[in-house]
Order: C-alpha cells, then structure tokens, then sequence
C-alpha cells in the first residue's frame, strides 16, 4: 500500500522507515529538512533517499501537507512539537503547537480520503484512565484528568484530534522506548554514565513498562493493516515493570557501572530538569515536560496490543542490551 510517513528524522521514524519498505509498502515521507533527513538516515544505514519518495514540508505551517498525501491509504504521525520548529515563536506553548500541527495534518488526510492515521503517543497515569478512554477504545471527547502533565494532556489531545478525523485510525499509547536513538533513553543512559553518584527525585518509585524499539517498530508496522485496531487506542509495554529507579540502576548495572543512588525526598522538577539537561546535553524545553509527566505509575491498562498486532515482546535487559551495541557500532559511550 501507499503509506506517509511522517517523522523520519527522528527515532520511531527513522526506525519504522526500512521496516515499511521491507514489507513492500510504496513510502513517501514528508519532512522539513532534507539535511536531517540524510543524517538520520545514516545513523542507521537501514535506507536510503533513493528506497522512498521525500516531500518537504512543515505540518505547523501546512507547507507540502496536501501533496504529500495525494492518494495515501495510511499516513504516520510521528511527530513531537514539543521544542520550536524554525520559524515558529518560542513563546507559543508547546500543546498548542501540537495541536496546530495535529489539526492540519487531520484535515488534509480527511480531505485526501486516507483510510488510516496511526499515531504514536503516550500513556497516561492510571487514576487518569477512566477519564481518558483506558479501556483500549477511544472515547470521543474524553479528556484527561486536570492533574496530567501538560505533556501528557497534549499527547491526548493530539491523539483525539487524529482519531476523530478518520475513524478508522489507531493510536499507540507508550512510556520510554529503549532504542539508541530514543532520546529518553539516551538520557537516561547519560544520566548514568556522567554522575558518579545517582541522585533520584521523590519521582523514582512511580512504575513504568519501557518497551524495545525493536516492539514498538513491529507494532507501528502492523497497524497499517490489521483490521481489529481500527479506531482503538492501544496501551502498550515492555513485559517487565519497573519503577524509574530501578530503571536507572539497571541500566547502571547492563553498562557495568557502579552507580551508588540516593533517593531524594523532594522532586524539585523545575531546577531539577534543569540542571539533568545541561549534564546530559539535552534540550531544556524535552527535559521539563518529560520530568512533569512524572506524576503517577505509567502502566497500560491492559495487554491486549501484542496479541492483536501478533507482537513478541522483548525484556527490558534485552532491549538495553541490544539499545547499547546499536549506539556503540555508531559512536563511543565513555562508560563502556
């Protein structure tokens, strides 16, 4: 089938991309610059330019939006605003940049009569669920608890946006996916690697189930075409749970590090994100959002998603594993 795909200059997009031509599927991909297209591209050395057609466009400005879905049949939303775009104010909160960018995006599919939108996004804390759609099925209008974190709201919102213009479409909802570009887990991994001493906030007993890029890629591709997923959004997870603190000390320990931590009894996120992004050399604007999601256990509500989508999930020690050998054949982690 013809699919779009939007996002290849970041992680999942980037990951997704060869799996999706693997299995034939015609790719066109729409992107705002070229250049780091090629790069992510060459990260991986799983494609080239030449295995897929590039539009270049902005879904912010709706530059190139229509074009690039002239006679789709499932198009990808892979997209994350929560940094400005070139030309974009700084001073524009970042849900309403998502927003924007969903809401033009959700047209023009409606308008070019695409069949599916498949979109990942995250999960919510679990007291939240009952008014956010838990159940696995999208409830239309549903919003989340006003204690979600303003990044995890906006996820939601985005996710009802694209699932009320074509009903048939499919939302993944994880936590941290484990991969060597993911850029949570590569802050984590940085975490670890430059402070001798692991200093966890008052957030580190709140559970989670991060699951291996290589599931969530499985996953993403299989929604193009299974007919039990369409208009469901779907929870999904590693097959461990752990809590951020036992995370961390994991990866600690897979990297053969020792990494004494002390527990914090505050979680001072403000200057704590803070001072976490200029350790990791990592962008405030990512840092501050992800730590306020840090709220309550981030567990699916149920597991229905790897049975439907035919999915055999990895361990976490697994993915890290694998997470760690990927990045090192690319560039050199200091701790190892």
């Amino acid at each position: 089938m013809r699919i779009l795909l939007t996002g290849v200059s970041g992680f999942a997009g980037a990951a997704l991309l060869p799996r999706l031509l693997e299995q034939g599927h015609e790719v066109r991909a729409l992107a705002r610059d070229r250049a780091r297209v090629e790069r992510a591209l060459a990260y991986g050395g799983a494609a080239s330019l030449a295995d897929f057609e590039l539009i270049l466009g902005d879904t912010l400005t709706g530059t190139g939006v229509s074009v690039a879905m002239r006679d789709v049949e499932v198009a990808y939303y892979l997209i994350h605003s929560m940094e400005p775009s070139p030309g974009a104010s700084p001073a524009e909160p970042f849900p309403a940049r998502e927003r924007a960018s969903a809401d033009t995006f959700a047209r023009a599919a409606r308008a070019a009569g695409v069949s599916r939108i498949v979109y990942l996004g995250g999960l919510l804390p679990r007291d939240e669920y009952a008014a956010a759609g838990g159940s696995g099925r999208t409830t239309r209008g549903a919003s989340p608890h006003p204690q979600a974190s303003p990044h995890l709201a906006s996820r939601h919102a985005v996710e009802r946006i694209l699932l009320d213009a074509v009903p048939d479409s499919v939302a993944l909802r994880a936590s941290i996916v484990i991969g060597a570009r993911s850029r949570s887990f590569r802050f984590l991994v940085r975490l670890v690697e430059r402070l001798p001493v692991l200093a966890l906030p008052a957030w580190r007993g709140y559970r989670t189930q991060p699951i291996d890029e290589r599931d969530i890629v499985e996953m993403l591709a299989s929604c193009a075409s299974v007919v039990a997923v369409a208009g469901r959004s779907l929870d999904v997870g590693g097959p461990d749970v752990l809590s951020y603190g036992q995370m961390v000390e994991r990866i600690a320990e897979l990297m053969l590090l020792n990494r004494p931590s002390v527990g914090l009894g505050v979680t001072a996120t403000p200057v704590a994100a803070r001072l976490a992004a200029v350790i990791t050399d990592e962008s405030p604007e990512l840092v501050l959002p992800l730590m306020e999601g840090l709220s309550g256990d981030l567990l699916p509500a149920d597991h229905d998603a790897p049975r439907m989508l035919n999915v055999e999930l990895h361990s976490f020690d697994s993915a890290v594993e694998h997470a760690l050998c990927e990045w090192e054949k690319l560039e050199p982690l200091a701790a190892r």
